[in-house]
């Protein structure tokens, strides 16, 4: 009777493609994957290890993993990803119920590891992050229509707050080549929204290619028949260059959506964090945006309580999110991370003033969110079909202008059967929080 396996993922859509490597490893090997790790004979929890909140998350959901191994229900568990290959050693002393850790570059081995895991206990395995497979089948844990596509591994921007570096390694382009074929099998296998992801989208091909190749690659995948939407996240503001705003303008499958997470305004802060811009720069820089796609959505993501962030840097960071007026926000407190050089800063902040800081810019964020959500009411958007609520007697989707599993949802009216996985047009008439309403 062959082994049972089950996994949970964490963290984020580069992790979870990751996960989708292995899955896929452990399928051609002869396991039987269940989809509840409790279930299992072994459990494998790919760990985020990014931020205190994500380690939690991850420690809480392996301790909750042990007790089912001591009530004999499970024999094995296996940890892996960010957390397992930040803090390999303390996961093995601390937590006597593991038995094994495995370091991302050891993720090609995850057949023979969960094999030996039943046999060997507290064993760690090691190797360079370069030996991560950055390409492989997958299991997709996505719903059907919908696919991460993951083109660069790594980071080289060093950001100061961030362990990334540390613990993926270097940044690492996929070739052209590899990402349209896996892209073309995703699209035979009726995937029809690829969302683009890597540390830093923008750099792809500068360390194979010696130039930024990312809107090459757009356009290529453009002509990739089924691929009806084509998202980007992850875009370093240093690299949105004119060609990439032309091809995103110019083809209709590239949807009219950039993340690019800025963290700050302030040159003072943004020097510390071993960023550059201003919010002059910046401001001019979303503006270019706008100019050339009128109709885009700009998602960011800021930092609040770095230290040494005076009233001063939080005051103009709360002016330049007002004025700027991006259609998403998300706000993080810092995190000190060991091994990062802000660990080690002076000026560290409070929890609370970090706290209350992230307070003031959500809720700033919530009213300018609802006056943009307001401008819909009354267009018709192509909605792609994702569930039905059936309490609410609903069916809810996501426009072209929402990312999934980041951004709100579309709830509408049918009088008619609508197919998960299809296009609906619907009539916006109404909003609700950061959702939107409306009727096929």
């Amino acid at each position: 009777m062959p082994v049972k396996v089950g996994m949970v993922s964490l963290g984020c859509p580069k992790n979870q493609i990751d996960a989708e490597i292995m899955l896929d490893k452990l399928k051609q090997g002869g396991y039987s994957l269940v989809s509840d790790a409790g279930m299992a004979d072994v459990a494998i929890v790919n760990t985020c290890g990014f931020i205190k909140d994500a380690k939690e998350e991850a420690i809480a959901e392996i301790l909750e993993l042990a007790n089912l191994k001591k009530e004999g229900r499970i024999k094995s568990i296996v940890v892996t990803g960010c957390l397992a290959q930040r803090y390999k050693e303390e996961i093995l002393a601390e937590l006597s119920e593991v038995d094994a850790v495995v370091a991302i570059g050891k993720n090609a081995e995850i057949c023979e590891i969960v094999d030996r895991s039943l046999k060997e206990k507290g064993v760690l395995y090691d190797a360079p992050q370069s030996d991560l497979p950055l390409n492989g089948g997958r299991i997709l844990t996505t719903p059907s229509y919908l696919a991460y596509l993951k083109i660069a591994e790594g980071c080289d921007n060093n950001c100061s707050y961030c362990a990334i570096p540390m613990i993926r390694g270097g940044f690492r382009s996929r070739t052209t080549g590899d990402i349209l074929s896996e892209a073309k099998t995703l699209a035979q296998n009726g995937v029809r929204e690829l969302v683009l992801v890597a540390q830093d989208t923008t750099r792809y091909g500068l360390d194979i290619y010696g130039e930024r190749v990312l809107p090459k690659l757009c356009e290529e995948l453009c002509k990739i028949e089924g691929i009806e939407w084509i998202r980007l996240l992850y875009c370093y503001p240093n690299g949105i260059s004119d060609e990439l705003l032309d091809v995103i303008a110019q083809n209709e499958k590239m949807v009219e959506y950039l993340d690019i997470p800025l963290q700050h305004c302030s040159s003072e802060v943004l020097n510390k964090m071993n960023r550059s811009g201003d919010e002059q720069s910046l401001a001019a820089l979303m503006q270019k945006i706008r100019n050339k796609i009128p109709n885009i959505v700009l998602r960011t993501t800021v930092m609040v309580g770095f230290p040494g962030e005076s009233e001063e840097d939080f005051t103009k960071l709360s002016q330049f999110i007002h004025d700027v007026g991006f259609d998403r926000l998300g706000c993080f407190a810092f995190s000190p991370e060991e091994g990062t050089k802000a660990y080690e800063m002076e000026n560290q902040m409070d929890e609370e003033t970090k706290q209350k800081r992230q307070e003031i810019i959500m809720e700033q964020q919530m009213e300018i969110s609802a006056q943009k959500l307001d401008t819909w009411q009354g267009r018709t958007l192509s909605v792609l079909v994702e569930g039905y609520d059936k309490y609410a007697g609903v069916f809810f989707g996501r426009s072209r202008y929402d990312a999934p599993e980041i951004d709100g949802k579309i709830f509408f009216t049918s009088d008619k059967k609508q197919t998960i996985g299809s296009f609906a047009n619907v009539l916006i008439n109404d909003t609700l929080d950061y959702d939107l309403l409306g009727e096929a």
